[in-house]
């Protein structure tokens, strides 16, 4: 990938700060919205999200996700032209108390400073999403796949754009 694209999907992935997260839902598609982070390794998207959500029991059930970041919509823009990116992902419960949980509580808390009372309710969890598959969509006509390990080197580069 071009560093023109590469920068153009770090751009998306960094400051949208809400996705579509696709679940299974008693074996059907079910789409509900959440905030995320993405690690600084680019390897996993983490949600913060409570036990009585839907989306929460479905990933406890059966932990294929999807996730879609798109750009926002604006007048005299072709929706069907919107930057976009799909990850197709495992998700995960993070142990609480473990070095892993506090590095991305502490990513999460930076992005979401607001947050931090929902951290003291017993329901919520974090969980990564480790992402399996990636299809960018840069436009119209400009659609690509790409590995996790592509993903994150396009992402990871972001520390040279800032």
């Amino acid at each position: 990938m071009n560093e023109a694209l590469a920068s153009q999907l770090r751009q998306l992935v960094t400051s949208r700060s809400t996705a579509a997260l696709g679940t299974l839902h008693t074996g059907a598609p079910y789409v509900s919205m959440v905030p995320f982070v993405l690690l600084d390794d680019a390897s996993a998207f983490i949600v913060h999200v409570s036990g009585l959500a839907a989306h929460t029991q479905d990933m406890l059930a059966d932990p294929r996700v999807s996730l879609l970041i798109a750009e926002s919509e604006r007048a005299g823009f072709s929706p069907q032209a919107l930057p976009r990116v799909t990850i197709l992902g495992t998700a995960r419960r993070l142990s609480g108390g473990s070095p892993e949980e506090a590095v991305a509580r502490d990513a999460y808390l930076a992005r979401f400073p607001d947050a931090s009372p929902t951290f003291r309710l017993g329901d919520f969890a974090l969980f990564a999403i480790i992402p399996t598959s990636v299809r960018w969509v840069a436009g119209f006509a400009q659609a690509r796949s790409l590995t996790p390990e592509a993903f994150a080197a396009a992402v990871r580069a972001r520390r040279a754009d800032a």
